[in-house]
């Protein structure tokens, strides 16, 4: 069975030889309005795959206000083309084309739905980066039939097209339902997310109790239970507040939310912030809340848990379940039952000294968690694998 590649910290070695010719498929950029932690991975190791001599090219959807290619400081070139959908068909085109270079190596990152790069790069290795498998989110955000159509390009068309292909995930979690969907398990690598270290920004923590919510304002994060939260624990706690940190097309269903269950003035919205925002919204905040559906590993529990802030999530929704340390680090309700998530998310709330255990604990297991070690995994597998082409075809 392949190992987790170990995430302690420490910089990354210059690339070894020549860098290859890479490219990445990822839906969406972090600039995407509707961008989250998948996009930050695929940027993290695009960058760092580029800033040790890999020429790299990341190809994503177009947004309003977006360009259609452009180069990041790292060097990675990125370039934009067609829609939610469009994108998947646009990376075929594109490609054949010429317009994304001529990759040795393609990386392609399936939210869900798959790009089947295999399909029309065939004499082009190419290894697939899944954060997690989506399972409940196809009923959620789409209707009965589209959610059968996705499920099904998931759940068998893509393990039977990608059979044989290296694998990339982020949690063993994820890499238990990968098996479950046919992947063979000697196929599947596990690099973890990595974290960057907190911003210089010594705020002192909020007075009032403060809970954050930070990500995608989509269905199946769930934002509602977070806002049930402040509704149930406001009576015992009067000036307790929620900060919902992100942008998404869910967020006026959010706010009519709060504001028809009686706690829109104790709700923050903040829309999109900047890094230094999200750092002052860490380091002020008392407890941070996950109570997505699933996550593959949960970047914001080990974000929260650098600046010292415990997280609340469910068991059941997938890395969290990894990422969390239940009693540790933050605590775990059980599965789907918003009461627990309630009950647990009051015990860090009252006890200061547990908060502040976890809190300690969390800092410390944040720092095992490096994008340094994400790029040198990466950088190792690409290698790899493009020599297991040359040598296949010598």
């Amino acid at each position: 069975m392949t190992q987790a590649i170990p995430v302690s910290g420490g910089s990354h070695s210059a690339c070894q030889g020549g860098g290859r010719r890479l490219l990445i498929l990822n839906w969406r950029d972090t600039d995407h309005p509707y961008g989250g932690g998948s996009e930050v991975y695929a940027e993290h190791v695009a960058d760092g795959l580029a800033r040790i001599g890999h020429d790299v090219t990341l190809f994503t959807a177009r947004y309003p206000g977006s360009v259609a290619r452009e180069t990041r400081p790292s060097g990675v070139t990125v370039v934009r083309a067609g829609g939610p959908l469009g994108v998947y068909v646009q990376a075929w085109w594109q490609h054949l084309c010429g317009r994304l270079g001529r990759p040795e190596v393609i990386v392609e990152a399936q939210n869900g739905m798959p790009f089947l790069a295999r399909l029309w790069a065939r004499r082009i290795p190419v290894i697939v980066l899944v954060h997690h498998v989506h399972r409940r989110q196809w009923r959620i955000v789409f209707g009965p039939l589209r959610a059968r159509i996705g499920w099904w390009l998931e759940s068998r068309a893509a393990p039977r097209i990608n059979r044989g292909a290296p694998y990339v995930t982020v949690s063993d979690v994820s890499r238990r339902e990968l098996v479950e969907l046919g992947v063979a398990e000697d196929d599947i690598e596990v690099i973890h997310n990595g974290t960057g270290e907190p911003q210089p920004i010594e705020l002192p923590k909020s007075e009032h109790p403060s809970l954050l919510v930070l990500g995608r304002l989509v269905p199946h994060k769930r934002v509602e239970i977070a806002i049930d939260t402040v509704a149930a624990l406001r009576q015992e706690m009067p000036d307790l507040r929620l900060s919902i940190a992100g942008r998404g097309w869910w967020e006026t269903q959010l706010r009519d939310y709060a504001e028809r269950i009686g706690v829109s003035d104790g709700v923050d919205f903040a829309g999109f912030v900047s890094p230094e925002e999200r750092h002052a919204l860490y380091s002020r905040s008392w407890v941070s809340l996950v109570p997505s559906v699933k996550e593959g590993w949960g970047l914001v529990v080990v974000e929260a848990g650098a600046h010292g802030v415990p997280s609340v999530a469910f068991d059941g929704a997938g890395g969290v379940t990894e990422s969390i340390i239940n009693g540790r680090t933050g605590l775990i309700a059980r599965a789907d039952d918003v009461s627990d998530f309630i009950a647990q998310t009051r015990r860090l709330v009252i006890d200061h000294g547990l908060r502040d255990r976890q809190g300690a604990e969390a800092a410390v297991e944040a720092k095992r968690y490096s994008w340094d070690q994400a790029v040198q995994a990466f950088d190792a597998l690409v290698r790899q694998v493009a020599a297991n082409v040359s040598a296949s075809r010598s």
